[in-house]
């Protein structure tokens, strides 16, 4: 098969992707809102008010956008078809990732043509991958309403998809102005969701790779490079993202209370002139010709322009709307709100127990008033007892009502060290992983990865682990369901025949573990590529994620 003929193969294929799982899920939209984050998403997009923190800009305005296409009575279902168009898009890209993964395994004729049998392999291989992901439980959930995940996974799609486009043009003339338009939906990505950018590691790996194409890495160079992408992954979101407002809001400071000019100047100042030394650095490096020094300026300067996004939240908050969540009219405003401090912090690596003894403390911060920015007393925060903190806490969270609280002695028992001032026992480093492995990792992961690749019990979501009526993986295999489960043979129609329940027989999961194999032998490097993109959206964040019961 030639390249013409193969091309036009592949893009037929690739529409056709697109069109299935277009058309299901606009069959299957969501008419109005889903009851939680949706209905807040679909009512702040249509007057592009200001929604809950650290907001979603991108998402806004594209959703505005769609609402202009029918009246008021139909800006729901309209931003849910905005979710769907985006998925659609989705499975586009991702067939065409899993099409460049595929010419990784088959290899062509001596003339540099696949054979007809070659060609249907790749194109079903593509097909096969994209639809399944189509009719997954979870992606099919978030592809019909109005929420920022399908958005965001397009744009994870976009990013990696550009990084094989690049990877097969690195060798031409002006390849790396697929970097910086990757850095660009990077730095849009933040005004959609951060789960964007977990995409860096895997991409950095894939830029080595091209850089030594047929040569070996050690195992200290591939460690040494893993780390290049987490430092970039950390900088952007422990550094860039905090901190360039943070700059911003100290440069107004300045032209606010001694320069005496309006709210927002300085931080307009800050942009502008950060933006204009972005562009002198560039022609700077481009004149002495260092390409490396030009392409990640270039990288920054589009990732700023990007992220400055979020200056829609300041313009739409001073015009007062009628949502107006924290009300970020002014820079440092702003950045309390895009750190989400009305939320609290979570500890990651070290910090406090549920119960830890603690003291309150009064912040302070700078607020506007009367034309000036003052210093004035802030939400109180609790500092905790360092007899009180452990290594990698799980189990932080407290409520009004006592139940966290309950739900993490399940797994302490009520055993523990005695910390003076406490309110409960400190857990042992066993209770806590018990329960991070247990809830957080097998409960709150694994069980929503299993709906995807074996099956489904029921639609009924059940809180905690435990309950073996509602809410478990399912696969319609009897003899393991009746080993995790129980029989349930004479369960009630209620639960028997719930539209919810799927059996894949574990299928799906089959089939993948097959292809990971079979790409582990022909092409470890595609494997690890496919596996650190698993790796990093899934299992990495888990960590991150609310701990709370």
């Amino acid at each position: 098969m030639n390249e013409k003929k193969f091309t036009l193969w592949n893009r037929i294929c690739a529409a056709l992707a697109f069109a299935v799982s277009t058309v299901t899920y606009l069959l299957t939209l969501e008419p109005s809102a889903s009851f939680w984050d949706c209905g807040e998403f679909i009512a702040s997009s249509y007057k592009l008010e200001v929604g809950h923190p650290p907001g979603n800009p991108v998402f806004q305005l594209f959703a505005r956008i769609a609402t202009l296409f029918g009246d008021n009575m139909h800006a729901a279902i309209l931003v849910n078809a905005l979710s769907a168009l985006c998925s659609g898009l989705t499975i586009l890209f991702l067939y065409l990732t899993v099409v460049w993964l595929a010419k990784r395994l088959v290899r062509p004729g001596a003339d540099g043509r696949y054979s007809t049998a070659q060609a249907v392999a790749i194109f079903g291989s593509g097909l096969v991958g994209a639809l399944v992901y189509t009719f997954s439980d979870t992606f099919w959930f978030s592809a019909v309403e109005g929420e920022v995940y399908a958005m965001s996974s397009l744009l994870t799609a976009v990013v990696f998809w550009l990084m094989t486009v690049w990877y097969d043009r690195a060798d031409e003339p002006y390849a790396l102005r697929w970097i910086v338009l990757i850095a660009f939906l990077m730095g849009l990505s933040i005004g959609v969701h951060l789960l964007n950018l977990l995409a860096i590691p895997a991409m950095v790996f894939m830029f080595y790779y091209r850089k030594r194409e047929d040569k070996p890495f050690t195992f200290w160079e591939l460690v040494k490079i893993m780390l290049v992408g987490v430092v970039i992954l950390a900088l952007l979101v422990f550094l860039f993202v905090p901190y360039l407002p943070k700059l911003a809001a100290y440069f107004d400071l300045f032209f606010v209370n001694t320069l005496g000019l309006p709210y927002n100047s300085g931080a307009a100042f800050f942009l502008l002139a950060l933006l204009a030394l972005c562009f002198w650095g560039i022609f700077r490096a481009l004149k002495r010709e260092k390409v490396f020094a030009a392409t990640a300026l270039l990288c920054v300067t589009t990732i700023t322009i990007g992220f400055s996004v979020f200056s829609i939240d300041i313009i739409r908050s001073c015009a007062k709307t009628p949502t107006n969540e924290y009300q970020p009219d002014n820079a440092f405003t702003l950045v309390r709100y895009l750190s989400r401090e009305q939320y609290g912090s979570a500890p990651l690596i070290y910090g406090q127990y549920y119960g830890a003894p603690y003291e309150l403390k009064t912040k302070t911060y700078w607020a506007p008033l009367d034309g000036k920015y003052k210093k004035v007393e802030g939400p109180i925060d609790a500092r905790y007892s360092p007899s009180g903190k452990m290594l990698f806490p799980r189990m932080w969270a407290t409520s009004p009502d006592g139940s966290y609280e309950r739900f993490y002695e399940t797994y302490t028992g009520g055993k523990g060290r005695r910390v003076a001032g406490a309110t409960a026992r400190k857990p042992t480093m066993g209770a806590n992983l018990a329960y991070f492995f247990d809830y957080q990792l097998h409960w709150m992961y694994w069980r929503y990865f299993m709906w995807n690749f074996a099956g489904r019990q029921n639609q009924v979501h059940a809180p905690n682990p435990g309950d073996i009526f509602h809410g478990n993986w399912e696969s319609g295999v009897t003899f393991i369901d009746n080993l995790l489960l129980g029989d349930q043979g004479d369960a009630p129609s209620s639960l028997a025949e719930d539209k919810g329940k799927n059996h894949y027989y574990f299928l799906p999961l089959l089939l993948g573990l097959l292809g990971l194999f079979f790409q582990f032998d022909r092409d470890k490097r595609g494997c690890w590529l496919t596996f650190l993109m698993f790796f990093m959206t899934g299992i990495a964040i888990q960590p991150a994620a609310l701990s709370g019961a």
